[in-house]
């Protein structure tokens, strides 16, 4: 089962990212008085290649599920940042640019932190700690998320504020996602529809800001704070809501550790490459604003244009 939840997530994560790249193509057209703005979302929804690849997101949810039936937490959760892989090739399709040497080190060291972390994953299932540890880690990082909102139109409603609160929400939908899995795999129906509602309420605000990140800064500042957030803050609240024991690892959980370093080492290395950068953040060079005069603090300035709907 432990193979089968792994080729889960690896799959999840190609399907994730690949829509995200369409995603943010159009998200860098929408008008950017909408930013942090539900409307931002609604207007997205009537563009066709937005809508694909949400389409294709949706794809990676039911497998995302699956990995965490079949895998232990600590494992499935870096995996689903691998799908940047997949940027880079989209990259070099649509943009026609050669993988930098840069590029293949990432690579090499994202294959080399998933090979570490399958060695070294425990070899039992994790089970939840008590109802309040587990509550008070998803409601935690539901309130971070909720942090750019309460912060709009001030001094601090920034592009680096967006992409954390962005990455505090996904990180919570994954905590959900895998917390229903769990009670799906124990027939505990009520609690699975609840951690469905958190996780899709959490993702859609995730969502809101993630879209607007991408308005206002260049992607690579955006996606190797927004992945590394996302994929290791989880791994790192794991103690707190999940009860998996490292002793049935491989000598004493060292290759897990070293695989969760080497891995983000990796998808920094790759996420920071210029042509996963243009792609995810839907431009055809190197100008991230698509025309857009902007600060440093990834506002639009004074006479600025923004980019037409």
């Amino acid at each position: 089962m432990l193979a089968a939840g792994l080729t889960a997530g690896i799959v999840a994560s190609i399907l994730f990212n690949l829509g995200i790249a369409l995603q943010a193509i159009e998200a860098r057209r929408a008008p950017r008085e909408e930013a942090l703005r539900a409307s931002l979302i609604w207007g997205l929804l009537h563009r066709r290649l937005w809508v694909t690849g949400l389409g294709i997101e949706w794809l990676g949810v039911p497998l995302e599920i699956l990995a965490f039936a079949w895998a232990p937490f600590v494992v499935v959760q870096p995996l689903l940042a691998c799908g940047l892989l997949v940027l880079l090739a989209v990259a070099r399709r649509l943009l026609g640019e050669a993988p930098t040497i840069e590029a293949w080190v990432g690579v090499a060291l994202i294959i080399a932190g998933i090979v570490l972390i399958a060695w070294g994953a425990p070899g039992v299932q994790d089970t939840h700690r008590g109802a309040g540890a587990v509550i008070g880690v998803v409601a935690g990082l539901v309130l971070l998320s909720f942090i750019p909102f309460a912060l709009r139109g001030r001094r601090l409603d920034t592009a680096l504020t967006a992409v954390l609160g962005s990455a505090c929400g996904f990180a919570a939908t994954n905590v959900a996602m895998k917390l229903m899995a769990d009670d799906l795999g124990n027939d505990h129906w009520p609690q699975a529809a609840a951690w469905l509602a958190v996780a899709a309420m959490a993702g859609f605000r995730a969502t809101v800001t993630g879209m607007t990140a991408l308005q206002r800064a260049r992607a690579t500042m955006v996606i190797p704070i927004s992945t590394a957030v996302q994929t290791f803050l989880p791994v790192a609240l794991e103690p707190l809501f999940l009860r998996e024991s490292l002793r049935d690892a491989d000598l004493e959980g060292l290759p897990l550790l070293v695989g969760l370093v080497v891995m983000l080492a990796g998808i920094v290395v790759l996420a920071r490459t210029k042509a996963v950068s243009s792609i995810a953040a839907g431009l055809p060079g190197d100008d991230p604003g698509g025309g857009d005069a902007r600060d440093a603090t990834g506002r639009s300035g004074a006479g600025a244009v923004p980019s037409p709907p």
